[in-house]
């Protein structure tokens, strides 16, 4: 339900922002490069086996691209 909800929401974004349909295998390091080659920050993927929980928890993992200009800032 919440793929649908959202797929409906980005229907009206520009072209290159989707949802990515549901896949089994080894799609990350693909889905990956693209997100980068689209120059986005990075991606955040649940592990398969966990419920959705919103919210941070250590079942969702990001994968920063560091060409990225966030990479870039000084704290």
């Amino acid at each position: 339900m919440r793929k649908t909800n959202l797929q409906r929401l980005l229907a009206r974004r520009p072209e290159g922002i989707f949802v990515s349909d549901f896949e089994q295998g080894e799609i990350g390091p693909d889905l990956f490069r693209k997100a980068c080659e689209f120059g986005l920050e990075g991606l955040v993927s649940k592990r398969a086996d966990r419920p959705y929980r919103a919210g941070r928890c250590t079942h969702w993992i990001k994968v920063k691209n560091r060409t990225h200009p966030a990479m870039w800032r000084e704290f």
